[in-house]
Parts: structure tokens; C-alpha cells; sequence
């Protein structure tokens, strides 16, 4: 014992620091613990992360970090290091780099002191000073807990005060460590029209990283966020896992990397491709938030733990009413002008919506936006289509009982506009090679404070001329091709980041402004999902496609991460082989809209819809607000269901589908979730079609919660692309 004891001393005195009393700091909710611990070399390590450890002393008796037995048997202080500089003793992905005045490399970073403050009696800020004791560099760790939501987030800032600017290559939001038998990923990719779909992976020896090189229509590809089972698969109702989702409008990257003894380090931030910053004395470098919740009884918890945690601290108005709405997207295309823009405001009135939301195609008279190749940036309504402005459209809106929304892409600009006849430079554009167009489009350079000033001037001018516009559908259809900023010039390594920053200041700036004006945050469909930018949104747009089967399951994905009301969907005309019940009953289950013209459907279908919309607006509260139940998965069978409860378990709303069932197929009760074991409930189907009976076995039928958790209701069926809606009420 005491060879082993020297052979540790000789291995730790060349960098220790002694600290007389090692420092705990513990960053906690109501279920959770994250356990950091100085070691006597001065450095800080993360000891736990778990379930809430119940005995102090306990913690305050953790080994204060796991260390790394030498191959000739010293034991040397590699272990799980919270913020781990590169070119140090530590092997594996580092958490950041620098290159110093003197080209030196390396940063070892040091515990200076910490502050733990309550912002309230939820809230709890974690403040954690770093530093190196060879270089003025400083790095603040900071963890914010809600303990109800079980959440945490965590982020870090970065200054130096060498003489001159420094250059950081790598620059973490997060490191975690975890210590388990095995571990499976489950990671998000898609592309326009398929959005978030699943797979899943073990995670060996080696890294995996998702990332994305996008730029501005960043999860066009890879999705911001991740599920992490811990010694199994991630299941709804069991097992340990860890879902987490970086709050950045732009390039990120989680690595995953799993050392020599299977222990795992998981890095959030930033994409650091093509993004080495240079940082002037002084001078901040904020990171993204890193947003995490660990569950210890499935995945559905730990979403739900999300839910709550968006609708009461991170969405914009979270607890506020949303809009339901009809958009003319799918009946007019571009082809429309005020008369029959005035029609659909009445249909709206008819379906019994909030709002008539006109999209795109309103603008450009020298370049007229009659097709996706002309007229970004021109934000001057097109006189030949609607001469009378959108104070015309605002006022036809309001004679006919409608509020009124309108699209827009402020951060874009087509070459064929009077925009970039005078401006070319304000566009993300290559100098000495041929441009590539995505979409027939560039982006603009919101790096440059010239720019935000003019997109703000465009959104501020239609403000204060129709104070009365209630919404906005905020588009971002190309991702950063061409990368180049003049603004920049010898700084393009800032361009990914300063351009989101950018987006983030001219956003800051219009919601500062018009509080009140709710927006969708769309990206070519669902290429745009992210808690940063759900600060200033108060929803997003899942996908283009609106086949109610495929929607399905980019819900059912979505879902994962992001509460219900923040989650638009549309009825439509995609897929005529599902009715319109069907394509309702999908569309219902998150913020409801509709983008089809009623003269498409038959007076049943149109009396369905009308009817739809009032039982919508009935329940909304319990859809939008209750707690979100993932029952049977689309990825397990041919059938789906989904179930919201309320707060007080007085009420719940569960839907059910039935995609593609075998024939003669077993089917299942649904067994549901969320309800008082001991109170008694009513089950109603609801949302049939006019004149139409249910045909669910239980329906009008009371139940104890116990028995519907338990044994379940009987509501799946045989029938192809068939759906149901019902309402469970305590007596």
C-alpha cells in the first residue's frame, strides 16, 4: 500500500497544486445530482451524475476523480476533468484549445472559486471560476438547474488578457462522463420532406460525432439533439437515459467518445469547422447553452421533463394562448390576389380559426415574386396582385372576424432582386469563383451590423405601418453556401458564428420591440429546431410534408424534445387516400392548422372541420399544456397512440392511430398513462364524422384511472389509415 502511495506522489507532484480542503460543488434538482470535486493538484473533476444522492457525508466521501493506472503501475491524475484543456496529459477529445501569444498551445485550467446563487425557489445558478496559472486565461462554467423540471444547462465563457488577440480552435458548452456497461445513440437525421427520422447505435471504442456544416439552415441533415441509453437501448418507460440538445441556430457538434476502459465523455457546442476565433483581450467568448435531463425511468419522463422546463422558462410566451390558423400555401401557390386572399379570410372565419396567414409570393414589382427565383429582399407588396397593400389585407382580415399573419425570409436574398442589384456585398458570396445557388437564393450576411439594421427596417416599416399583423412565418429556405463575408474580410474563421449571432441581434431586436407578435420558426420545412431560437418563436414548423402518415412519426420524434405547443401542423391535401378525419386527427394532436381550401372538401367534410376546430378549441388547454404520453410507438407495429393529461388529472385527450394494420392482425388494449389510480373516468370518443356513431367498445363507459393504466382501452383497430380521438373526463 505504501509503494503504490509513493508512486502516486511522484506521478502528481510535477503539476500539484496543493489545496489544503479539496471543494465539492453539487449542482442539483429534486431527483438529480451532478457532483464536481477539487483534486489536491488544483483541478476540478466531475465525481457523479445520477440520481439524487440522499446522505451528505457521502458526498463529501466520492473519490475525487477516477484516475489512470500507467502501464508501469503509477498512477497518474488522467481522470474525468470537467473543463480539459488540449495538448496536456489527457488522451481523449479535449473540451478546449488555444493557441497563446508565444504559440503555446497548451492551457491546463485550475478551480479558482465558485457561487452557487438562487434565482428562485426553482432556479439554481452555478458559477465555476477556472483559470491557468502559466497564461491570463479564465474560463467560467455555469450550470443553471430547475429542480421541478429535472433540467439542466450549462455553458461556458471564455476570456484572456494576453497583449494581444489569442486564437481558440475548440470551445465546449459541455463535457459529461458516464460509466456504464454499454451505451446506444439515438441521433436524428433528414432532409426536406423527412425530417427527424430515428436510428440507433451502440457506441464502442472510438468516436461518433454528429455535426452539422450548415450554417444557417443548420438541422437540414443532423438534428440538435440526442438520446443516450445508458446500458440499454432508450425505452418510453424504463431505463436510464440521457436526453440533450444544444440551444445554437448554426453549426454544432456532440462527440461521443468512448475510451480504452469504456468510460464515455459526451462534448456539446459549437461546430468548431472552419471557426477558430480570434479573441481580443478581454474580449467574452460565450458558448452555446448545452440543455440536459437525465431519467432513470425512460425516455417519456425525461420528455416530459423537457416539456415543462420549454413551456415555463425557455419558449417565448410558453404559457400563453397560440393561434390557430388557415394558410393558403396549398390552395394558391402564388397564384392569388386580394379577392380571393379575401375569400380564404372568410373560409377561416367559416372553419372557426384565429387567423388567415398569407404566405409566400406578396412581393417584388421590378423582380415580381412569382416564382422561388426572384425578389428575396424586396419587401414591397406587389402592386399588380394587390394593390391595395397589406393594409388592404389587414383590413379585409378584420371584416372578416380573422387576425392576419404573413411570410417572410428576412435573412435571404435572390440575385434576380433590386436588393442585390445595390447592395451584391451585403451577400455571403465568394470573390473569385462561380457562385453556387441553392434554391436560386444566397444569404445574407448577418455577420454585418449593416445588414440586421436593413432586416429590421423591412420588419420594423411593416410593423408600424399594420400595427395589427398578429403573426409571422419566419422562413429560412438555403443553408450558407459560397462562404465568404466581405464584411469580414481577413476574419472569414468568424463567419459561421458571428452570422448566428447576428440572426440572434436582429431577433433580439424585433421581439424587444413587438412583444406580442407570435412567430413560426420554419427552415425549409423542420430544418430549424432549437432552443435558442425558440427564445424568440413561439413554435416551429415540423416539416413540409404534411403526409398525416408521415407525420407521424416526425411527431412522434419531435415530440422527444419539444413540448406540443410549440409543434405546427397543418391539414392538407397530402395523401388523399387518408381522410380528412385522419389528416385532422394527426394535425390535432399538436398546434392545429389548416392549409387547404374548404372548397376542396364536400359539405361533410367541411361541417367535420368546423366541428373539429371546436372541440380543438375546447381542449386546446390540455393539448397544448397537459403532460404528453408516448403510448404505442409507429416504430413497433402498425398502429400509434398518443395522450395528453392535464394538470389536475381531470382530463385527458388520447388519439389513436391505425396505419397499415395486417390482416386478421392481434391488436391490443391501449393502456394509458398519467391519471389518479383511484378516481373514476368517463370515456367519450369524439371528433367523428357527421352523423357518424362510435364504434370504440368502452365508449360512454366509466373506469377507474387504475383500470385504464392497467388493463387499457380497446381502441386500436383492424382499419387502414383510421383514427381516433378521445376524451377521458373524472367524474
Amino acid at each position: 500500500m505504501k509503494h503504490y502511495f509513493i508512486l502516486f506522489l511522484v506521478c502528481l507532484l510535477p503539476c500539484m497544486h496543493i489545496h489544503a480542503k479539496q471543494t465539492v460543488i453539487k449542482v442539483s434538482t429534486h431527483e438529480l445530482d451532478l457532483v464536481f470535486k477539487t483534486a489536491p493538484n488544483g483541478r476540478l473533476y466531475q465525481v457523479y451524475f445520477g440520481e439524487k444522492l440522499l446522505h451528505e457525508e457521502e458526498i463529501e466521501a466520492l473519490p475525487h476523480y477516477l484516475s489512470h493506472v500507467a502501464s508501469d503501475g503509477s498512477v497518474c491524475p488522467r481522470g474525468w476533468e470537467v473543463y480539459p484543456g488540449s495538448g496536456a496529459e489527457d488522451f481523449f477529445e479535449p473540451a478546449f484549445a488555444i493557441q497563446h501569444n508565444d504559440g503555446n498551445m497548451t492551457s491546463i485550467l485550475y478551480y479558482q472559486s465558485h457561487e452557487i446563487r438562487k434565482i428562485d425557489t426553482n432556479v439554481t445558478e452555478t458559477v465555476i471560476k477556472m483559470a491557468d496559472d502559466k497564461y491570463p486565461v479564465e474560463v467560467t462554467l455555469f450550470y443553471v438547474s430547475f429542480a421541478r423540471e429535472n433540467v439542466i444547462k450549462s455553458w461556458t465563457e471564455i476570456k484572456h488578457k494576453e497583449k494581444k488577440p489569442v486564437d481558440i480552435s475548440l470551445y465546449a458548452s459541455s463535457m459529461l462522463y458516464f460509466q456504464s456497461s454499454s451505451y446506444y445513440l439515438n441521433e436524428y437525421s433528414g432532409d426536406w420532406a423527412k425530417e427527424a427520422q430515428l436510428s440507433t447505435q451502440e457506441l464502442v471504442f472510438g468516436k461518433k460525432i454528429i455535426d452539422t456544416k450548415l450554417g444557417s439552415r443548420a438541422a437540414m441533415h443532423a438534428y440538435p439533439f440526442f438520446q443516450l441509453g445508458l446500458g440499454e437501448p432508450a425505452k418510453e418507460d424504463q431505463g436510464k437515459v440521457l436526453l440533450g440538445t444544444i440551444g445554437w441556430t448554426g453549426n454544432f457538434r456532440f462527440t461521443f467518445e468512448v475510451d480504452n476502459v469504456n468510460n464515455l465523455r459526451v462534448l456539446s457546442g459549437i461546430n468548431p469547422y472552419a471557426s477558430t476565433y480570434q479573441l481580443k483581450p478581454a474580449e467574452i467568448f460565450k458558448t452555446p447553452e448545452f440543455i440536459y435531463t437525465l431519467s432513470h425511468t425512460g425516455v417519456g419522463k425525461a420528455s416530459r421533463n423537457l416539456h415543462d422546463w420549454a413551456r415555463n422558462y425557455q419558449l417565448k410566451d410558453g404559457k400563453g394562448e397560440r393561434l390557430t390558423l388557415l394558410n393558403n400555401w396549398e390552395a394558391t401557390g402564388y397564384d392569388f390576389d386580394q379577392d380571393i386572399l379575401a375569400g380564404l379570410m372568410h373560409e377561416a372565419k367559416e372553419l372557426g380559426v384565429d387567423m388567415f396567414l398569407l404566405d409566400d409570393g406578396w412581393f417584388g414589382n421590378k423582380h415580381p415574386r412569382l416564382s422561388d427565383n426572384a425578389a428575396l429582399g424586396d419587401w414591397e407588396v406587389m402592386r399588380s396582385k394587390l394593390p391595395g397593400g397589406i393594409p388592404a389585407l389587414v383590413n379585409a382580415a378584420k371584416d372578416a372576424g380573422v387576425k392576419f399573419g404573413i411570410w417572410v425570409e428576412p435573412e435571404m436574398i435572390s440575385p434576380k432582386s433590386e436588393l442585390f442589384e445595390k447592395h451584391p456585398e451585403w451577400a455571403i458570396m465568394l470573390p473569385n469563383r462561380e457562385t453556387y445557388y441553392y434554391r436560386s437564393q444566397l444569404v445574407l450576411d448577418m455577420s454585418n451590423p449593416e445588414v440586421q439594421e436593413y432586416a429590421f427596417g423591412v420588419l420594423d416599416k411593416m410593423m408600424t405601418e399594420n400595427p395589427d399583423i398578429a403573426y409571422f412565418k419566419w422562413d429560412c429556405n438555403s443553408p450558407v453556401t459560397n462562404i465568404y463575408s466581405p464584411y469580414l474580410k481577413e476574419k472569414q474563421n468568424h463567419l459561421y458564428i458571428d452570422h448566428v449571432r447576428g440572426v440572434y441581434n436582429l431577433l433580439d431586436r424585433f421581439t424587444t420591440k413587438y412583444p406580442g407578435v407570435a412567430m413560426m420558426m420554419c427552415s425549409g420545412g423542420g430544418a430549424r429546431c432549437d432552443y435558442e431560437g425558440l427564445k424568440y418563436y413561439t413554435e416551429f414548423w415540423c416539416s413540409d410534408n404534411t403526409d398525416p402518415i408521415d407525420r407521424l412519426y416526425i411527431q412522434w420524434n419531435f415530440s422527444q424534445f419539444f413540448p406540443i405547443k410549440s409543434m405546427a401542423a397543418h391539414v392538407t391535401g397530402w395523401n388523399k387516400d387518408a381522410s380528412v378525419k385522419f389528416r385532422t386527427d394527426v394535425a390535432m394532436m399538436c398546434k392545429f392548422g389548416f392549409d387547404i381550401s374548404m372548397e376542396e372538401m364536400s359539405r361533410e367534410e367541411q361541417q367535420y372541420c368546423i366541428e373539429a376546430v371546436a372541440s380543438y378549441n375546447r381542449l386546446k388547454k390540455i393539448i397544448l399544456d397537459g403532460d404528453f404520453y408516448r403510448l404505442v410507438s409507429p416504430y413497433e407495429g402498425n398502429h400509434t397512440a398518443v395522450m395528453h393529461v392535464s394538470d389536475s388529472k381531470e382530463k385527458a385527450v388520447l388519439f389513436t392511430y391505425d396505419i397499415h394494420p395486417l390482416y386478421k392482425e392481434k391488436v391490443l388494449p391501449v393502456k394509458l398513462q398519467g391519471l389518479e389510480p383511484m378516481k373514476r373516468y368517463r370515456i367519450q370518443e369524439i371528433n367523428l364524422m357527421p352523423g357518424q356513431k362510435s364504434t370504440l367498445p368502452e365508449d360512454g363507459m366509466v373506469y377507474s384511472g387504475d383500470y385504464l393504466m392497467k388493463i387499457g382501452l380497446d381502441a386500436l383497430t383492424a382499419n387502414r389509415i383510421h383514427s381516433r380521438m378521445i376524451e377521458v373526463t373524472a367524474l
